[in-house]
Order: C-alpha cells, then sequence, then structure tokens
C-alpha cells in the first residue's frame, strides 16, 4: 500500500432515519461518524473513535434511536457537519490516507451532505467499497450485508450493530481477514 505505515481509514455512518418517508423539509444527515484505523502491515486494528454529529435539518426519529441506538439529546450535543469534517482531516489524515467502507453509502452520503452545506469533502480519492471486495474474494453472487458478511467468515460481532463505531470496527476485522487472504487490494484505489 501506498502509505505512511499501511495505514487505512475505515468509516462507518449512521444517519437520520425514518420508517417512512422523511417529515416535510427534513433530509438524512450523518449523526455519527465511526472511524477505525487499521495499520495493514501489521494485520491489526490500532485505532477507534466516534464522532457525533449534530444534524441541522432533520431530528433523530424514534426509529432512528431504535435501529442505532442514538438519541436526539445525543446528537444534539455533537459537533456540526462541517466542524465534523474538519476534525476527520486534522486529526485522521482523512484526505491523505485511503480509506473504506462497507459499500458506497457512506461515500456518496458524504459527497452529498458536503454538496448541500458546501463543506470541503475531507476523504482523499483513495476509496475501497469493502463489500465489492468481500463479495469477490468469496465468490458471493449477492452483496451482503456487514452482519452477513462476519457471519460467512466465522467473525464475531463486536457491539451493537448499526453504531457507527461499532460497525467500523467491525468492518475492520472483515478487512484484514481479506488482507490475510491476499484479496485486499493494495493500491487503494475506489471499487465497485
Amino acid at each position: 500500500m501506498d502509505t505512511a505505515g499501511g495505514l487505512l481509514n475505515v468509516v462507518d455512518v449512521e444517519a437520520t432515519c425514518w420508517e417512512g418517508p422523511p417529515p416535510p423539509g427534513a433530509v438524512s444527515e450523518i449523526i455519527e461518524i465511526g472511524l477505525t484505523v487499521v495499520d495493514l502491515d501489521k494485520g491489526v486494528r490500532v485505532e477507534k473513535h466516534r464522532l457525533l454529529v449534530r444534524p441541522a435539518r432533520s431530528t433523530v426519529s424514534d426509529f432512528c434511536t431504535e435501529l442505532t441506538g442514538l438519541t436526539q439529546d445525543e446528537v444534539a450535543g455533537g459537533l456540526d457537519f462541517a466542524a465534523a469534517c474538519r476534525e476527520l482531516a486534522a486529526r485522521h489524515r482523512t484526505g491523505e490516507r485511503p480509506w473504506a467502507s462497507w459499500g458506497d453509502y457512506d461515500r456518496h452520503q458524504f459527497t452529498r451532505q458536503c454538496a448541500a452545506t458546501t463543506t470541503p469533502y475531507p476523504f482523499g480519492h483513495r476509496h475501497t467499497n469493502a463489500k465489492a471486495a468481500f463479495t469477490t474474494a468469496y465468490g458471493l453472487r449477492k452483496r451482503p450485508g456487514m452482519a452477513q458478511a462476519l457471519r460467512i467468515a466465522e467473525l464475531p460481532l463486536e457491539g451493537r450493530h448499526h453504531r457507527g463505531e461499532d460497525d467500523a470496527w467491525n468492518i475492520a476485522a472483515l478487512i484484514l481477514g481479506l488482507a490475510g487472504r491476499g484479496a485486499w487490494p493494495q493500491d487503494g484505489v475506489a471499487r465497485g
């Protein structure tokens, strides 16, 4: 991998959501950013981080709280989105390090929210879709969800599913498993 120390940022976001369509005027916004730093050279997860993000155009629904465990009161104390993006860039070198997420939802959510708020995009261009890499490595027809992938890889689900910090940690374990099989893309370039 073409980075200092072979470090990779694994990112998972949770966003405001509803059981049905959003209320009038509301949009889906990031409310939690989970980030796990992986040292691919050493084959270990080295850091686990969580940023709470205060939504500006929506609130946390009961459905969202049931899914993620996050409450409106909890995220109201978070950073605003622009400050969270600055924190990612400054503290985690997100503009320099390659990064990965489970699927493309997280990348697209950041792209949409940055455009809507005129916030500079905090990540570099070297994104890997870990779900696509896993699907290829295991010869699957359909791309599995993260929990299903953990079962396939015979890895435990650590923490709470649909909690950004825990999901990033679990995705990092899947990535390390792929790297151990020689199935993790070494160039950090976007995949499927």
